[in-house]
């Protein structure tokens, strides 16, 4: 069964948090933070936190510093993060935009542009350029048949993922895109801690390559469920909650993520 068939044949939770200003400031720090680990820019938390508090980038990590800083403003914006495509044209705006707001401090990496030469990850090679506006289109015809915020959170970080439209951000783009669909639904947001990476890693790997979205979908919904029972209302609480369920630690140091009590 196709990604798109699962999603459309099954029910899928629908776990409601509303965003007051505390919660959307502290999720939108935790959102950022992981979705830039995830990716290789690595911070600790608190050295993170100072980063995007207190706009106080590093003077040797300028560009990584740019991209938590911007993710997080892109993440944290009450309206930004509720915007979700209407047609063909608004997906391919909001795609351009956001990522020119992520990548503006990588300017090689041509910020609101999408990509003019192959990239690939591994043996993964992903959709040539020539081929990504109508791969998009398609991917949105699909995503506009389905109703369920969940299926069309799994669904548009897929097709974003697996295009690779652009010649890096891409997984930051799709898991904004991915959230959303979430918050504009009134429904809790996904982020994948450092921990559950490899979980992340492996699920999209396998639907790519053996067209098995069960696994990906699963590690979606454990993955909100996780998020859904942390109190973001204060962030230092939040904080210490992730912390005792293994959120921050590498999955090769032998720990797994902890559901909070």
């Amino acid at each position: 069964m196709s990604l798109h068939a699962l999603l459309r044949s099954s029910v899928w939770p629908e776990r409601q948090l509303l965003e007051t200003a505390s919660i959307l400031r502290n999720i939108a720090f935790f959102d950022a933070y992981f979705s830039n680990y995830i990716e290789g820019t690595e911070f600790d938390p608190e050295e993170a936190a100072d980063i995007v508090f207190h706009n106080r980038p590093l003077e040797h990590r300028h560009e990584d510093s740019h991209d938590i800083i911007a993710t997080y403003n892109l993440v944290s914006d009450p309206v930004e993060i509720r915007s979700c495509p209407e047609s063909p044209e608004t997906f391919d705006v909001l795609l351009k935009k956001r990522h020119s707001i992520l990548m503006a401090a990588r300017k090689d990496k041509r910020p609101g542009e999408f990509k003019e030469i192959v990239n690939r990850a591994g043996n993964t090679v992903f959709v040539l350029p020539q081929l990504v506006r109508g791969t998009l289109l398609k991917g949105f015809e699909l995503y506009q048949l389905l109703d369920n915020p969940f299926a069309r959170a799994a669904f548009i970080m897929f097709v974003i993922s697996e295009v690779h439209p652009f010649l890096d951000g891409n997984g930051r783009v799709a898991r904004i895109m991915m959230n959303a669909e979430l918050v504009s639904a009134g429904q809790c947001r996904i982020f994948i801690p450092t921990v559950f990476r490899e979980d992340y890693l492996l699920t999209l790997r396998r639907l790519t390559r053996e067209g098995d979205g069960e696994p990906y979908v699963k590690m979606l919904n454990k993955a909100q469920e996780f998020v859904s029972k942390i109190n973001f209302s204060d962030h230092d609480k939040a904080i210490k909650m992730l912390y005792a369920c293994n959120a921050f630690t590498k999955h090769d140091e032998g720990v797994y993520l902890k559901m909070p009590d």
